[in-house]
């Protein structure tokens, strides 16, 4: 391939530089286009538009591979943990068990919430959702750790890094407890990350909670399926925070808002609700060809992604996941049985392959996360407390980059042209 491209505008011809990465599609540097021909490009989505320039996450749609720092998603979930995943993100290799166990302790000793903060959440009605809590807590803990918010000391980054990916999960667990009235459970370093954020989702002052281990793998593995999936809009939003030199705490809070929106982060819900509805293995061919029908509103949630054009790699896992909690939790839902049956039929009707329609990481997550226990409003919840190591690993790769400049996407303007103003009385 040619090492520029040319393009041709009224008047003139220019050329612009192809740059290349270590795998994955090339790139025209439309850097200078501006300047040069005073032309922008239109790209809503930014479907061909590269923001940035990042080593974290590689995703191969058209092949189904999510790479993490090379490594391939099925490898890291099927023999990694999720803190093992969170410290390679952050550091680009894996650590070695010295590592491991330092940035673990690290880790446990910062999951820990300013106790004022008990009282900041009792300021919200019962029955807020838990993303809009969590969104405001992830903001005030700017409020309340002042001694990491500098962002050009990468010491302080690291702090901040830290303290997001601990207190998440304790975030995240209050914001479940005050929801249904229950007393809020304070850390227990004794737990893996996984098995306290589960004993201080469920469990309560009275008794001591034990840990399933079956669910604990389960949680962690959810939580590597979810860490990280390169420049989406939540992870966007956070870079685009960032850019304008937010502290870390209010950028991630911009993050979680962008992941509550149901065409991101709702996703699971929205596929569980569709397996409910359909209700019975055989209700599955009507619902099936009202999908196609284009004049029936009806989607089939779950299949299909803006970026996979093959079988979700995190689908696989999360199939396979199912399977041990129900086994282990002895749970006979009908919703399963459906889930199965409606993934074989349309992986075998021509409609769903010609259009590509597979199902994706949120067609199960759903499934498992209600047998669980978890209410379906925590479900983007959790996803915002794994992703919440992916949007700090993006973070601190973007203040890190000498190339970055503060976000500012351009228009094509199709407003009003310049007008006087009339005065009311005249109008």
């Amino acid at each position: 391939m040619s090492d520029t491209a040319k393009l041709q505008v009224p008047g003139k011809d220019v050329e612009y530089p192809i740059l290349s990465g270590s795998v994955g599609p090339d790139v025209i540097d439309i850097r200078k286009l501006y300047g040069q021909t005073g032309k922008f490009t239109y790209d809503p989505g930014f479907t061909s538009t590269a923001s940035c320039e990042s080593g974290l996450t590689y995703i191969d749609g058209d092949e189904g591979i999510l790479l993490h720092r090379g490594y391939p998603i099925g490898q890291l979930a099927e023999h990694s943990s999720f803190m093992e995943v969170s410290y390679l993100l952050l550091n680009g290799e894996l650590p070695n068990q010295d590592e491991l166990t330092a940035f673990e302790n690290t880790i446990t000793r910062h999951t820990m919430l300013h106790e004022q903060l008990a009282t900041f959440y009792r300021g919200f009605r019962r029955d807020a959702h838990p993303m809009a809590v969590m969104c405001g807590v992830a903001g005030a803990l700017s409020a309340f750790y002042h001694d990491s918010t500098d962002i050009t000391d990468p010491k302080q980054r690291m702090i901040a890094s830290h303290r997001l990916i601990a207190k998440m999960p304790t975030i995240a667990a209050m914001a479940y407890k005050y929801s249904v009235g229950q007393p809020f459970l304070y850390p227990d370093n004794k737990l893996s990350y996984t098995g306290n954020f589960l004993r201080m989702t469920f469990g309560v002052p009275a008794e001591e909670y034990v840990v399933n281990p079956v669910i604990e793998k389960a949680m962690d593995r959810i939580f590597i399926l979810h860490a990280d999936h390169e420049q989406n809009a939540s992870t966007s939003t956070v870079r685009l925070a960032g850019s304008s030199g937010a502290n870390p705490f209010a950028c991630i809070a911009a993050g979680i808002a962008c992941l509550w929106g149901p065409a991101h982060g709702g996703a699971n819900e929205a596929a569980l609700n569709m397996l409910r509805e359909i209700g019975r293995p055989e209700r599955i061919p009507e619902y099936i060809a009202r999908a196609k029908d284009k004049n029936d509103p009806f989607r089939l949630m779950g299949f299909g992604h803006r970026v996979y054009k093959n079988y979700d790699p995190r689908a696989t896992v999360m199939q396979k996941t199912v399977r041990e909690v129900f086994d282990a939790l002895k749970v006979n839902d009908p919703v399963f049985e459906v889930a199965l049956q409606l993934e074989e039929m349309a992986l075998n009707d021509p409609y769903f392959i010609e259009k590509k329609l597979f199902p994706n990481v949120d067609f199960y997550s759903g499934v498992i996360l209600s047998a669980i226990g978890f209410p379906t409003t925590m479900f983007t919840a959790l996803f915002a407390l794994a992703r919440t190591v992916g949007w700090v690993a993006q973070w601190n790769e973007m203040i890190s980059d000498p190339e970055q400049k503060i976000g500012r996407p351009r228009q094509l303007y199709t407003g009003p042209v310049q007008r006087d103003y009339v005065p009311v009385e005249k109008r």
